[in-house]
C-alpha cells in the first residue's frame, strides 16, 4: 500500500506539530548537504520554530556574511541601511546625554563656564551640590563610625589578650616557688624530728659516782 498524501495545512496539535518540525527539519538539512556536494552550491539557510528557536546551515564553502552580501548583489537591495540609520541614531543620542553629562559635571567642579546659566539654573545648581554635599559628609561619617568601631573591637582584642598572657606568666612564675616552700617546709619537719631525738636527754642508771653530797656526776650524763 502506498502512503498517503497530508494535507498541507497547519497541524492544530502542538505536540504533533513539534514532531513534524523536527523531521522536516532534519530532511531540509540534508537535502541542503547533498545539494551542496553534487552540485559545488552555496547554501545558506535560516530556520525559526514556532518557539523561536533557531536553526542555521551554511555550506563550508561560504558563511552567512558572504551569502547576504551576494544576496545584496543580487538584488539590488541593501539590508543593513535600515539597521545602520537605527545605530547612527542611537548613538547620536547617546552622545547628546554624554555631553549634558559632561558639562553638568564641569559645572559642580567649578571647571565650566557659569556666565550663560540664568538665576534659575543656578540656584538648582547651588541646590545640587549642597545636596552632594550632604551625601559626601555622610558617607563620610559613615566610614569614621565603622572604622572607629573596628579599632575599639581590635583593642579590646589585644587587649584581653596582653590579660590572658600576663596571668599566664604570673601563673608559671608562682609553681616553682609552690614547689619550693612545700619542699622546705618538709625538710625543716624533718630536721625538727630529728633535733628533738638528737637533743633529748635521759639519765643512765651506771654505777653511780657519788660524792659528798650524795649526787650524781656530770660523766652519767648521756645522750640519747
Amino acid at each position: 500500500m502506498g502512503r498517503g498524501k497530508i494535507e498541507i495545512k497547519r497541524i492544530e496539535n502542538q505536540t504533533n506539530r513539534q514532531v513534524t518540525y523536527s523531521k522536516r527539519r532534519a530532511g531540509i538539512l540534508k537535502k541542503a548537504n547533498e545539494l551542496n556536494v553534487l552540485c559545488d552550491a552555496q547554501v545558506a539557510m535560516i530556520m525559526f520554530s514556532s518557539s523561536d528557536k533557531l536553526t542555521e546551515f551554511v555550506s563550508p564553502n561560504t558563511t552567512m556574511k558572504k551569502t547576504f552580501d551576494m544576496y545584496q548583489l543580487a538584488s539590488g537591495c541593501n539590508l543593513w541601511d535600515s539597521r545602520y540609520e537605527k545605530m547612527q541614531e542611537a548613538l547620536k543620542k547617546q552622545n547628546e546625554i554624554n555631553r549634558k553629562l559632561r558639562r553638568e559635571i564641569g559645572q559642580r567642579v567649578g571647571r565650566e563656564d557659569l556666565s550663560d546659566m540664568s538665576f534659575e539654573e543656578l540656584c538648582g545648581l547651588e541646590q545640587h551640590l549642597h545636596s552632594s554635599v550632604k551625601i559626601v559628609a555622610q558617607r563620610k561619617y559613615s566610614q569614621i563610625t565603622t572604622q572607629t568601631e573596628t579599632s575599639k573591637k581590635k583593642v579590646k582584642n589585644l587587649e584581653q589578650m596582653h590579660n590572658d598572657l600576663l596571668h599566664e606568666y604570673e601563673e608559671k612564675l608562682e609553681e616553682p616557688y609552690a614547689l619550693v616552700d612545700h619542699e622546705g617546709l618538709s625538710a625543716l619537719e624533718m630536721a625538727a624530728n630529728d633535733a628533738s631525738h638528737i637533743f633529748s636527754f635521759r639519765l643512765q642508771p651506771s654505777q653511780p659516782n657519788l660524792h659528798g653530797d650524795g649526787g650524781f656526776g656530770f660523766e652519767d650524763l648521756r645522750l640519747g
